[in-house]
């Protein structure tokens, strides 16, 4: 025997309708059929509405029950030929008819029990099944319909009906037995109590009378039709890279239902389990699909989590009080409290101390459980020795799912660091013994980036979503976007990394994209898109509350550092090519490093002292792993390197400075490189990571610019530089006849640093830099007497994207 279930969707239509019965059919060659329905899409939400609408006197019951006649009558036409559709459509007219005077009798009392509420629904289900059993023996099928309030028994219970098992096994047995025929088609959520009245089963009530009928025949299999292929490995309304589980124990699809999982309903499970029958969630419009196959003992596989399940609208009610401590019965007397108002719990934790409680229930039920245990502990919180039950809303619970949880170690860890990294506060915790559950009670505006986090972190296979937010699109930025777009097909190929920009703004327009901007024509879109203040931006970035979100500031104004704060308290991390944060005021810096610490959002700005050279990053380690920097010296312009090195008088220093400015090695005010203030910016930022406590104020800055160059605008500037020509010729011939070079060098040595112009001898480290070469020597305790060197190209804004690329990287792997 193989009992099968058709959820709504799968007899919504004539259409549905036919291709569930062709299911059927097609599993009749492996045996009898038993086939349980669900009521059309929609119809018992329609007949509620119609019965609370009697019952508030509003007539508009009547047009409601004459649409869902017509709508019926319409599905029996097309599923029957006209010769044979007479008698199926005075059956459906009879059941109208008798949902009328059901109707009536409400209107004019005014009145819907829940006995009156339960005897209208379940004309759902016996007019659907009606007409799939008549669409069955239209198609030639040995098919017959039977009643499930004959097989069915239950208490009196109205609106969510116990069965009782002893009681349904008998009848099913004896009616099936006195009743011949191949396929039998049964509605499902409704039973009869021992009066014969009509009861129903609650939520999940078909999938629940296909599992009992299941149950008590000894099925071969219980197969649950619906309009997915199976269970998925997170919900894909949420989560775009879920996957289908393929095989399942009871027991992890007990838990994902429970935490959400909407296609089956919990207690559906038990009357299969209990008799080791197979389950299989098939697709009715795609029954090739293989689904998911929910067993006792499916095959061990390497996946240590089976899936990632959620739920919404949580409620947390929090019990604290030291009179509490060692004193048993309290939390008998909160679960009896919270029973008596038939409110079910979801979650509970507990603190070792025994001064709280926490338990999870419905937002909808916060209200009357507050009233409830505040009134059960009425004395104990008069006297002070309990505080009033706390309650907190707009909470969810997301629940990792797995057998082979069990005796791995880390995944907690693993669980709670990728939430945490990405800035989803956990508000509470529950672990069952049994190591098949981790459930973490979160903000609910959280959770789609709490459950695509999760699902990365353990489903590898998937890819991992970066989504960047980037300021600036001038000559870096637009090269940075020109290399996202080239790399986006490797990272997702190489890394499993998909690189979204979700956001692109200029000082005149800001281009948004949930989806994520298209790189090949980001100027365009950039173009025509609307302007965008940085507080508007700023809190674009934080509504949007997408993981792995990274800001990208490419810009050189002071101004965008102000939004850095707010969104590293976000854990949204942070990767600048602008100096101005990290050579700011050092409190200001400090704050800015103790946020990306606090919040676990890293704050990387590699690209502020050599573009795409490894500097900060080698510091950085050479301090983790306990070295101490004694001293170092640098050579950190671009700029300079590149104007020094092509000056040798043959003509004017004025001109090679424009030259520079054209390659686009210059800042777009070239007197910020030639003074040295940016050489000085660069040398405290690395002074700084070495660990010294120093301002800006503390860096002494040699200059060689005579100071009529710093009068007027830029133009001025050059014609200044003209009339300055000997000055710069002097400076050149008077190193030139030493054979030395002229470099502009940062130093750093016991606490004190200074950048000034140097004449440098051919032994020098620093003497053969070509180009627009930046170079850097490190003097530490373990390079005492050959310092460690980095050198390399340190300007331009090809090699300067590449920086903040690989920034980006490491701010998300």
């Amino acid at each position: 025997m193989q009992v099968l279930k058709f959820g709504g969707t799968s007899v919504a239509s004539a259409e549905n309708i036919g291709k569930s019965v062709a299911i059927a059919a097609a599993a009749l060659s492996k045996g009898p059929v038993v086939m349980v329905v669900s009521a059309l899409g929609g119809t018992t939400d329609a007949l509620i509405a119609a019965g609370r609408s009697a019952a508030a006197s509003n007539e508009a019951y009547r047009e409601a029950l004459h649409g869902l006649e017509q709508r019926h009558l319409a599905a029996a036409q097309e599923l029957l030929p006209t010769a044979s559709q007479q008698a199926s459509l005075d059956l459906l007219r009879s059941q109208f008819a008798e949902l009328q005077r059901v109707c009536d009798g409400v209107f004019a009392l005014g009145e819907l029990s829940a006995r009156t509420l339960d005897k209208l629904m379940s004309y759902g289900e016996l007019l659907s099944s009606q007409l799939v059993a008549a669409a069955a023996k239209q198609q030639g099928l040995d098919a017959a319909w039977a009643d499930s309030r004959q097989l069915i028994r239950t208490n009196s219970r109205f609106g969510n009906a116990e069965v009782d098992m002893a009681a349904t096994d008998l009848q099913v047995k004896a009616y099936l037995n006195a009743h011949k025929a191949r396929l039998w088609v049964v509605p499902g959520f409704i039973g009869a109590d021992a009066q014969g009245n009509t009861t129903t089963l609650g939520r999940g009530g078909s999938d629940y009378t296909a599992a009992l009928l299941a149950a008590a025949l000894g099925a071969e299999v219980l197969e649950i039709w619906t309009d997915v292929s199976g269970m998925m490995t997170a919900d894909p309304r949420l989560v775009s890279s879920a996957r289908p589980i393929a095989r399942i124990s009871y027991q992890e699809a007990m838990e994902l239902s429970h935490f959400g999982a909407k296609v089956l309903y919990p207690p559906t499970i038990q009357p299969v389990m209990q008799r080791g029958i197979p389950l299989w969630i098939k697709n009715t419009f795609a029954p090739q699909d293989h689904g998911t196959l929910v067993e006792v003992a499916p095959p061990r596989t390497a996946a240590v989590v089976r899936g990632i399940s959620s739920i919404s609208s949580l409620a947390l009610l929090s019990l604290e009080g030291s009179g509490m401590v060692g004193i048993p019965g309290f939390s008998r007397r909160l679960f009896a409290a919270l029973a008596r108002e038939r409110i079910n719990v979801i979650l509970i934790t507990q603190s070792s101390s025994e001064h709280s409680i926490c338990v999870g229930v419905n937002e909808a039920d916060a209200a009357r459980s507050q009233d409830a245990v505040d009134e059960e502990f009425a004395t104990e919180i008069a006297a002070g020795r309990i505080e009033p039950l706390r309650v907190e809303t707009g909470l969810a619970i997301v629940a990792l799912v797995g057998e082979n949880m069990k005796s791995h170690p880390g995944i907690s860890g693993k669980l709670f660091g990728a939430l945490g990294h990405n800035g989803v506060n956990i508000r509470a915790i529950a672990q069952g013994s049994s190591e098949k559950n981790i459930s973490t009670v979160i903000q609910a505006a959280d959770v789609r980036k709490a459950i695509n986090v999760v699902h990365e972190a353990f489903f590898e296979a998937t890819y991992k979503q970066v989504n960047l937010f980037v300021l600036g699109a001038g000559n870096v930025g637009g090269k940075l976007l020109d290399l996202l777009a080239r790399q986006q097909a490797y990272l997702l190929d190489k890394l499993r990394v998909q690189v979204r920009v979700v956001a692109l703004a200029s000082s005149r327009h800001c281009a948004v994209s949930d989806e994520g901007l298209d790189l090949g024509s980001w100027a365009a879109a950039l173009d025509a898109a609307p302007p965008l203040g940085l507080d508007e931006f700023t809190q674009l970035i934080i509504d949007k509350n997408l993981r792995n979100s990274v800001l990208v500031d490419v810009t050189a104004t002071p101004d965008t550092v102000r939004c850095y704060a707010p969104l590293l308290a976000k854990s949204v991390a942070v990767v600048a090519c602008n100096k101005v944060a990290a050579s700011s005021d050092y409190a200001f810096y400090a704050h800015l490093k103790s946020l990306a610490q606090e919040f676990n959002a890293p704050f990387l700005f590699e690209t502020n002292v050599g573009a795409a050279l490894p500097i900060l990053n080698t510091l950085q380690d050479l301090v983790r792993t306990g070295d101490r920097v004694q001293r170092f010296e640098a050579v950190l312009s671009g700029t300079l390197n590149f104007v020094f090195n092509h000056y040798d008088g043959s003509q004017p220093f004025a001109e090679v400075v424009r030259q520079a400015q054209a390659a686009g090695v210059t800042e777009p005010d070239p007197r910020l490189d030639l003074s040295g203030t940016d050489v000085a910016r660069k040398a405290l930022i690395l002074a700084r990571e070495a660990g010294e406590v120093m301002e800006m104020s503390d860096i002494e800055i040699q200059g060689f610019l005579p100071a009529s160059c710093f009068e007027g605008d830029v133009e001025a500037f050059y014609a200044q530089m003209l009339r300055e020509e000997a000055h710069f010729r002097a400076l050149y011939d008077q190193a030139a006849a030493q054979g030395k070079k002229l470099r502009f060098v940062a130093q750093y040595a016991e606490g004190r640093a200074k950048v000034g112009l140097q004449q440098l001898a051919p032994d020098h480290n620093l003497y053969d830099l070509r180009g627009k070469d930046n170079a850097i020597q490190f003097y530490t305790d373990c390079y005492v007497e050959q310092p460690l060197v980095i050198k390399g190209a340190g300007a331009g804004g090809e090699v300067t994207a590449a920086g903040v690329f690989a920034d980006i990287m490491r701010a998300v792997l």
